[in-house]
């Protein structure tokens, strides 16, 4: 059978007990006694839940007696992180588009996991409007081009002390030719001919909101300061960022 050995992998990875072994021996090895402990199951069944996960190449005994982590349990861990993560906020997922997104960010959507999902607009704007605020590097962001009126006054603060201000908007919004103000060096804009979500990022948070199915913006997203998060909507921005109309 073609998919006889993902078959058997999503099996040994069903069972609520070998999953809680992976995940403790992804903090350190553990003999057998140690591992029936902290599941508060007996050694016998320890012992059982053992022999699958090696003979499915997901852990090692070692020579002192431990269990440890193969390198394909390693591995599988790292990408079950995402399926972890996605069926976690199924309802948000099955109701919101990332197709667009390129692969190596879909592939590593376990690195949202310590993010918080806000599914309030107005509560979401109010902070992604303080992320800038409290901004004291940069502040970058991808959204439609239109700035809370509010918050002109603090985004004309950011420039004249020099923060570094990056903008994607929608590519039908950027002004050209004679309507092409003249921006100061640390303000920078590039267009976009469709926006794959809506990103805050500073220097100490980062957000991101991805559309609904049809494309609509409902600002829905996620927030945090997580480094990993941050990383991966910070990635996200410069790989747009690039792809991005100068000005």
């Amino acid at each position: 059978m073609k998919n006889e050995g993902l078959d058997k992998l999503f099996f040994e990875l069903t069972s609520e007990s070998r999953l809680s072994i992976l995940n403790e021996l992804q903090k350190e090895n553990l003999k057998m006694q140690e591992i029936a402990r902290r599941l508060d199951v007996t050694p016998t069944e320890a012992f059982r839940q053992l022999e699958h996960l090696s003979l499915a190449s997901l852990v090692q005994r070692q020579p002192d007696g431990t269990f440890a982590l193969g390198e394909f349990g390693k591995l599988i861990l790292q990408i079950s992180s995402s399926f972890d993560f996605i069926s976690k906020h199924k309802a948000y997922f099955s109701t919101h588009d990332l197709t667009s997104l390129p692969s190596q960010f879909v592939n590593r959507l376990g690195e949202l996991s310590a993010a918080k999902l806000e599914m309030d607009t107005i509560k979401n704007l109010n902070m992604g409007a303080q992320a800038f605020t409290e901004s004291e590097q940069y502040a970058w962001g991808m959204g439609e081009g239109t700035i809370r009126e509010q918050m002109t006054s603090v985004m004309n603060q950011h420039v004249a002390r020099g923060i570094q201000v990056k903008m994607i908007i929608s590519k039908e919004r950027l002004p050209a030719g004679a309507n092409l103000p003249e921006m100061p060096k640390n303000v920078e804009l590039r267009g976009l001919p469709e926006l794959p979500a809506i990103i805050v990022l500073t220097e100490k948070v980062a957000s991101v909101c991805f559309c609904q199915l049809g494309g609509r913006i409902d600002y829905a997203g996620f927030f945090g300061s997580d480094p990993t998060f941050h990383d991966w909507v910070k990635d996200l921005f410069l790989f747009y960022w690039e792809k991005g109309e100068r000005t």
